[in-house]
């Protein structure tokens, strides 16, 4: 008798223990650079398709800072894209996005227009202007540096580095009481499939362990000793907050070998952010921007839902690697120095 699909999916449950950690590196062909200024506390990271991949978006916060968004809307012509730039700086960082169209253009990269190769870069900032200087922001010669790092001195990693250089977290209470964080990442391997993460996170609200539910950063205490609930800080008054102190937003971008159209990725995108509920409260407000890429950088066939599903858990995990790896800068402290992770 022929199997059902579920008799199939049962029989192949001992596969799921063949997924495993790999390098989110190992995902190629893809890119990536990044610059930051150290003294101003801003930074982006930046990664690049040759050839372009398929790319999807999805937004949920209510404050997102992006640019060329629409060209990964599925009625939009563009079936590919040329870059993916996460940046620091709010909405005057978008600039830096030309400085990679014009080492891209140099490299002949881009849509052939027949009079010239247009570079397709989409972008999504974070705030970090209360953090290093509000006046220093990712520009053009930062765009440019990390496009050229990107091709020629690849020099990703978690941490204080790109657009992870001001990134914090909890900030309900301003950012005397908010914990440093930065860009992590995670990625997994089963078969021939690998899908990762690269996350920049910066959110208004605490940040949990997606496996125990225990709280790794957030608001703190005033005295800085212990973390507390930005959900219970919030439901002490429910008088309405006209800014919430700072702009926030957690961006990021799933990174697949799988192939997948621009609808597709839409949905893989979205499905992404369950690892944002999963790891981060409140999530998703009118002072967050936050915002996932997903894209397809390769050929290899997989349900489009599992690859789904698992973003949604790198993600997660991203975002933990995000808190671990930081360091304490700026003088916000890192949750490793506080004895949270």
């Amino acid at each position: 008798m022929a199997q059902t699909g579920v008799t199939k999916l049962l029989g192949n449950a001992k596969a799921f223990t063949e997924l495993k950690e790999i390098n989110v590196l190992d995902i190629q062909p893809l890119r990536i650079g990044q610059v930051e200024n150290t003294e101003a506390a801003t930074g982006m990271t930046v990664l690049i398709s040759d050839q372009g991949m398929r790319a999807g978006l999805d937004v949920r916060g209510g404050g997102p800072a992006s640019r060329d968004s629409q060209l990964l809307n599925p009625l939009m012509a563009a079936q590919v894209i040329h870059a993916v730039v996460l940046s620091g700086g709010s909405a005057y960082g978008l600039g830096a996005a030309n400085g990679v169209m014009k080492y891209l253009e140099e490299k002949d990269i881009g849509f052939d227009t027949g009079v010239a190769k247009v570079p397709l870069v989409a972008q999504s900032d974070i705030f970090d202007l209360s953090v290093g200087s509000s006046d220093v922001r990712p520009d053009s010669d930062m765009g440019y540096a990390a496009a050229k790092a990107a091709f020629e001195t690849p020099n990703y990693r978690d941490g204080n580095y790109g657009a992870g250089c001001g990134a914090s977290v909890g900030k309900a209470g301003g950012m005397e009481t908010a914990v440093k964080t930065g860009v992590g990442s995670y990625a997994v391997q089963i078969g021939e499939l690998k899908v990762g993460a690269i996350v920049v996170l910066n959110a208004l609200g605490d940040i949990f362990d997606w496996k125990t539910g225990r709280q790794i950063a957030g608001l703190l205490s005033q005295d800085k000793s212990e973390l507390v609930s930005t959900m219970e800080v919030l439901c002490r008054s429910i008088e309405v907050v006209d800014n919430k102190f700072t702009g926030n937003t957690t961006i990021s971008v799933i990174i697949t070998n799988a192939h997948f159209e621009k609808a597709q990725l839409c949905k893989i995108a979205g499905m992404g952010h369950d690892g944002y509920a999963r790891s981060i409260n409140p999530v998703h407000t009118s002072a967050d921007g936050d915002s996932i890429y997903a894209v397809s950088v390769g050929e290899v066939a997989a349900d489009q839902d599992l690859v789904g599903a698992l973003g949604a858990q790198v993600l997660s995990e991203a975002i933990i690697r995000a808190v671990s790896s930081a360091d304490s800068a700026y003088g916000l402290p890192s949750a490793k120095e506080l004895g949270f992770i």
